[in-house]
């Protein structure tokens, strides 16, 4: 808070108001609080983002604590140009790779996805077809899936996209029209047997 602020009654706005480079600012500083707060804001989208990735929550949850540790520990390498949300999506894509590589992914088996809420059958159809979706978007493959997770979950701009894959904005609407296309014959052989049921 400045003086000026001080003396006219006024308060500094909360850290949750403060943009993501001014908390890297505070965080380059050894601020614990703002860590904090830049971890609520971006914890989830990171987390769902490795969970579209790996289609597995506990190694989802160690990627995105891994990215923030690696955050916290780069602090004083941030450059004030670069862009947060960027470059932690590419941390997290990183770590979601090198996790691919370290051992096989089983893609033919499709797991169970149950609704934790229970409730109403239309919250188990809708359930059920998001798991469908899923399933479909981990049979992509990994820069495929990476593309439409960025983009259709994430809301990135397909610059901010590239960006993260380290691709050209006319290769990453590549992979997104490639992935849609997968999507949607995976999704169209999975139609028939949904009708049954």
């Amino acid at each position: 808070m400045t003086l000026m602020a001080t003396e006219m009654g006024q308060s500094a706005p909360p850290m949750s108001e403060e943009s993501d480079e001014a908390l890297m600012v505070r965080i380059c500083a050894g601020e614990r609080l703002a860590f904090t707060a830049l971890l609520d804001r971006h914890l989830k989208a990171v987390a769902g983002f490795a969970y579209r990735m790996l289609m597995d929550t506990a190694e989802a949850e160690d990627v995105a604590q891994e990215t923030f540790l690696r955050l916290w520990r780069n602090r004083n390498k941030w450059r004030p140009e670069a862009k947060l949300r960027t470059w932690l999506f590419r941390v997290a894509r990183n770590l979601c790779i090198d996790r691919f590589r370290r051992k096989e992914v089983v893609t033919d088996q499709i797991p169970e996805q149950v609704d934790p809420r229970g409730g109403p059958s239309a919250d188990l159809q809708r359930s059920q077809s998001a798991g469908l979706v899923n399933n479909a978007v981990a049979q992509l493959p990994e820069r495929q899936r990476a593309a439409i997770s960025l983009v259709y979950h994430q809301d990135l701009s397909n610059i901010e996209a590239a960006g993260i894959l380290g691709v050209s904005v006319d290769a990453l609407e590549s992979l997104l029209s490639r992935g849609r296309r997968g999507l949607k014959k995976r999704l169209e052989e999975l139609k028939p047997h949904l009708l049954e049921e």
